[in-house]
């Protein structure tokens, strides 16, 4: 189990961060004293739970005294984000929140702040001035440091209009427009993940100018997704079963795409036909 911790100063991004954290599949849990985080972890592990991120900020203070042992014991990653006095001030300010040390005196409490998470710096794997970086940057710059750049994750779902468009799609492409192998005899009850029904399908003379158009709409949607910070981008292809068209052209997506992106692909009603 890989196990990260997650400290820094308020208002320096631990929100944003956790956030990221838990896109990329990591099992978040905030300010557990860290005399429980090896049962924790004991829990997590018989559960399956195989990337972990706790969190730590000024408001554990007072159960940290057994943090250096705990830390010494389960040698976790650990991440620390800090900010500039005057930046922290003005992220205050801006979202008009009360610091956690609640003293009255901003610029006391960040500094008492900053003070009292020194042991959590200086053992740190990674430190994060977050002053004049954007949350999509941070997030960015997590992948990297933690080998999870392939974190952005495009769905590819086939489906029938038939049974409904899928509610969570982004985008929903139709491809009614192509012939349909249904009113093929030997092809009928073939799924369009077979080689015969799919070269029934890429045989029309108009469908090659309309693939392109399909995959260069997808490729376009899913690099704009993943450029803005999206952790995953769902793309639906409809026929009207969803058995033929659909399945076909997903599948040839997910081919040509899966270079420039993590593809998951999914057949929601192919076995809804395939039952009836």
């Amino acid at each position: 189990m890989r196990l990260v911790v997650l400290s820094g100063q308020s208002g320096a991004g631990l929100t944003s961060a956790r956030m990221a954290l838990e896109d990329l599949g990591y099992y978040s849990v905030e300010n557990l004293p860290p005399e429980l985080w090896p049962d924790l972890l004991d829990s997590l592990a018989s559960a399956g739970v195989k990337k972990v991120v706790v969190v730590v900020d000024i408001r554990t203070r007072k159960l940290l005294e057994d943090a250096e042992a705990i830390l010494s014991q389960l040698h976790p990653f650990i991440i620390y984000l800090e900010a500039k006095s005057d930046v922290l001030l003005k992220r205050y300010n801006l979202s008009r929140r009360v610091h956690p040390l609640g003293m009255g005196n901003l610029l006391r409490e960040i500094e008492e702040e900053r003070q009292a998470l020194t042991p959590f710096r200086d053992r740190a794997d990674l430190v994060i001035d977050t002053s004049e970086r954007t949350p999509r940057q941070l997030k960015a710059i997590l992948e990297r440091a933690l080998g999870e750049e392939e974190g952005f994750l495009l769905r590819l779902l086939s489906f029938g209009f038939k049974w409904g468009p899928p509610p969570d799609a982004d985008v929903v492409l139709d491809v009614r427009a192509l012939p349909n192998p249904f009113y093929e005899a030997r092809l009928k009850s073939l799924p369009g993940t077979d080689p015969e029904v799919a070269a029934y399908v890429f045989a029309d003379p108009a469908f090659d100018p309309f693939y392109r158009a399909l995959l260069t709409t997808t490729g376009l949607s899913a690099e704009g997704a993943r450029a803005s910070g999206r952790a995953a981008y769902t793309v639906a292809i409809g026929c009207t079963g969803g058995q033929h068209r659909s399945v076909a052209v997903a599948e040839r997506l997910a081919q040509e795409l899966s270079g420039r992106f993590r593809v998951e692909l999914e057949h929601r009603d192919l076995e809804k036909n395939q039952a009836a």
